[in-house]
């Protein structure tokens, strides 16, 4: 007779040859049972934990990489606009300009998407920094002033990305 750690042996026999278990052993399978589907359920929960745990991290990630990104793209568009501040009435100067004001508004919905995945306040301060840090660049008098807003700019999305990272492998 093949017997497990959690099915002793002893059983009755029930009229018309139907095995029922008897006290102990009935109540040690039922015990086993329930400890097995106890910790199924609880493995499954850990797993299902983990997978939602792992999904907002890569959404996380995604989220501040594309923020990163469209600052970046926004910082080059609104160059552009700065090169051609001579001639506001040119073509190109409008081109530049409808350009920046797309790019500005692809960053501020990417702003609003790091917000919504990290609802962290410095992260939040650090990412409104560096769109800020970009402003400047319409008041720049000089290519020189222009460099040295850059270089803030870099250093403010630098941050930004040092503390998302932290947060993201967390250790912030």
């Amino acid at each position: 007779m093949r017997t497990s750690r959690c099915a002793p042996a002893s059983s009755a026999w029930a009229p018309g040859g139907t095995r029922w278990l008897t006290g102990d052993t009935a109540i040690a399978r039922h015990v086993c049972l329930s400890v097995t589907v106890t910790g199924s359920q609880l493995l499954a929960k850990r797993a299902e934990a983990f997978a939602r745990d792992e999904r907002l991290r890569q959404e996380q990630l995604t989220a501040c990489s594309a923020y990163a990104g469209s600052l970046s793209e926004l910082k080059q568009g609104l160059i552009r606009i700065w090169f051609h501040r001579e001639d506001p009435a040119g073509s190109a100067w409008k081109e530049a300009r409808a350009e920046g004001d797309r790019l500005g508004a692809a960053a501020e919905t990417a702003q609003f998407r790091v917000q919504l995945v990290y609802g962290d306040s410095q992260l939040m301060g650090l990412a409104e920094a560096a769109f800020s840090a970009l402003g400047a660049i319409r008041t720049a008098s000089d290519r020189n002033e222009l460099r040295e807003i850059e270089k803030k700019f870099e250093g403010a999305v630098t941050e930004f990305i040092a503390v998302a990272g932290a947060l993201l492998r967390g250790i912030g």
